[in-house]
């Protein structure tokens, strides 16, 4: 049911004219009276924004940590929502930010009280964020892993029951429900891309499909990840043509809160991604059905061209430190292999024309190949075509999966996101490179945009101190960083550039003796781990993933610190990027470096009472080289210590 906006309008009043009285009350009166800080730059923020919504554009909101971003735009996301009957969608970087966002203490629970409101908020998960029945009921009947068995045995009972009635239902599968379960176990029972959804058995009583039918009927707001909007994006018309909804309902406006990490996860979300026996277990199981000679002869070349692909594939990838990828060369071979296969595939999708009609084999069953063929060859002709593809090959115990990402997504984007009609709003503390919105805005294929900057109230110079390290061997930076957690009794947060660093810091660590905790990202479910961390002031969090978004305010964050300076990976991605620009170090490398190195910095002052320090680890090298350009975005010196003295 529709909620009318927390102010009335009259016939002779224009919508615009009292949202604009109703926030100006808000910010200078209601929160002020409420406890809160009346602060300029939400006052600003707040006059940028209605005319981004007045206006239905882009805007580029920068807003520095403490100007209380956040209030502002779901204050009128809410009332735009409630005005055109239409939800807003909010867009985080992950998850994790979801939970941030509302979680009892955060923004929207803080908004409501303030203001006498009951928001309607429902989140849009990403479907391995739910745990998968196909995969966990055969599992749990063959294992003795106590974890898996508890998360099985939380399971409801309608879900057994073929006959239950759906007014018996209720949501359930959530990763947040079963926190004691590492990342590593996660992986084996929730949702992943080899699961045939359409045809599962489970479907209608499945977790993913529950949690989707209830937040398509929110009024006021939908909280999802990039990822997860991007996946809706790229599948919107496809699932309309098989007579699906839209992974998401048709919203008023759009906020991108860390809009900077779009890019990457609009670029995951049209991947390809091959499975080696995705394609045989589909084409086999077509061979049994009554189908004519040239189909059989076809499937017959595609799964020989397919096994051979693969094989090659396995044998000429190499692993690329510190990624799970593998990077592929470009041979001829390898291309000539692809060609063949997309051509054949092309010529089976022609004969499937000609088998429907037999009316032997079952329409759906045809659908379900057609559909599959035509993202097979998809994802080829973007491999096939000069500098269009990304790719590279990731191997596990089971199979192998060739990955296809394309390099570049702004037109897709500019089609499909940037020419609707509504207002979009991009947030975070690091959109611009030094006041500059034209890179992000290029990347994104924004062609006319509004932005605005404001920077942060905080008194950094009473509130933080930054200390710099150098590196000279990896045991003695343990040993430093050792010695600074001692000394500050925990209450640290730990960043690493990637999951090997924090394995070799861990490896180290578990030798050690320690007065306080220390937890490990992916050993739980992160924000059960992110309120841990805050409700035990003296205990340490390492994470390589925790750069943006996390907001401890108060003692048990009064120290971070930097393990390296956070370049981005060797990757087939990256190196993507870097093969096509003229200056791979000024315009991929350090930029991603210098953002990252933002954001972490901003995990430690969220409010004007806190107060700590920063300490960055860098080598001799990176040191001579970076050094300029990290101290001129730091809000504080930087001041070196000389170790061992």
């Amino acid at each position: 049911m529709a909620q009318s906006t927390p102010f009335t309008i009259s016939k002779t009043e224009n919508f615009f004219q009292r949202l604009g009285d109703y926030v100006g009350d808000v910010f200078y009166d209601v929160l002020p009276e409420q406890g809160y800080e009346l602060r300029d730059e939400q006052i600003y923020m707040a006059f940028q924004l209605e005319q981004a919504f007045k206006n239905k554009s882009t805007i580029f909101a920068e807003a520095g940590v403490g100007t209380g971003k956040t209030f502002v735009y779901l204050l009128y996301a809410i009332c735009y929502a409630r005005y055109k009957r239409k939800p807003a969608i909010i867009s985080c970087a992950d998850e994790t930010l979801i939970e941030q966002l509302v979680k009892d203490e955060g923004d929207i629970k803080k908004l409501e009280k303030a203001l006498g409101l009951k928001i309607d908020v429902r989140l849009a998960k990403a479907r391995e964020q739910y745990v998968c029945m196909k995969k966990l009921d055969p599992l749990s009947n063959k294992t003795d892993d106590e974890d898996i068995l508890s998360v099985h045995d939380e399971i409801p009972d309608f879900v057994y029951q073929q006959g239950a009635s759906m007014q018996t239902f209720e949501r359930y599968g959530d990763r947040k429900e079963y926190p004691w379960v590492p990342n590593e176990k996660w992986e084996k029972i929730a949702w992943d891309p080899l699961q045939q959804c359409s045809t599962c058995e489970w479907r209608h009583r499945c977790a993913q499909t529950l949690h989707r039918e209830y937040y398509r009927h929110a009024t006021d707001l939908i909280i999802c990840s990039h990822d997860f909007y991007m996946e809706h994006v790229w599948t919107e018309e496809s699932r309309k043509r098989e007579g699906q909804l839209p992974l998401l309902p048709e919203a008023s406006s759009v906020v991108f809160d860390e809009g900077h990490l779009l890019e990457f996860a609009a670029q995951k979300a049209l991947t390809y991604r091959f499975q080696s026996q995705t394609l045989s277990t589909i084409l086999t199981g077509y061979m049994n059905e009554e189908v004519r000679e040239e189909s059989l002869m076809l499937i017959e070349e595609i799964l020989m061209y397919h096994d051979e692909w693969f094989d090659l594939l396995t044998e000429t990838a190499t692993l690329v430190k510190g990624s799970n990828r593998k990077e592929v060369p470009r041979t001829k071979k390898m291309m000539d292999l692809a060609a063949k296969l997309d051509e054949k595939a092309q010529a089976l999708l022609e004969q499937l024309v000609f088998d429907s009609e037999l009316f032997t084999i079952d329409e759906y069953h045809v659908r379900i190949i057609e559909e599959y063929l035509e993202f097979f060859s998809y994802g080829l002709t973007t491999l096939l075509k000069d500098d269009q593809g990304i790719y590279w090959l990731e191997e596990n115990e089971s199979q192998s999966s060739f990955v296809i990402m394309p390099r570049l997504v702004e037109d897709v984007l500019k089609k499909e996101v940037f020419s609707q009609k509504i207002p979009i709003v991009f947030s975070s503390a690091t959109l611009s490179q030094a006041g500059d919105f034209n890179y992000i805005s290029n990347s994104l294929g924004i062609n006319q945009y509004d932005s605005f900057i404001v920077d942060s109230p905080f008194e950094y110079e009473e509130q933080m101190t930054i200390q710099g390290h150098l590196q000279k061997t990896e045991s003695d930076k343990w040993d430093t960083i050792a010695r600074d957690l001692n000394g500050s009794q925990g209450k640290t947060l730990v960043l690493f550039s990637s999951k090997e660093e924090m394995r070799h810091f861990r490896k180290w660590a578990d030798q050690q003796s320690w007065d306080f905790t220390v937890m490990y990202e992916g050993d739980r479910e992160i924000s059960e781990m992110v309120k841990t961390f805050q409700l035990d002031e003296t205990s340490v969090l390492c994470s390589y993933h925790l750069w943006e978004g996390l907001d401890v305010p108060g003692e048990s964050l009064s120290q971070v610190i930097i393990s390296s300076l956070p370049f981005p990976p060797l990757d087939p991605v990256f190196q993507a990027k870097r093969n096509h620009s003229a200056h791979p170090i000024e315009e991929v490398d350090m930029p991603y470096m210098i953002l990252r190195l933002r954001q972490g910095i901003g995990r430690l002052v969220r409010t004007s009472s806190d107060k700590g320090k920063i300490h960055i680890w860098m080598n001799e090298k990176e040191k001579m080289a970076y050094e300029g350009q990290i101290q001129q975005v730091l809000p504080v010196k930087l001041n070196w210590q000389i170790e061992g003295s």
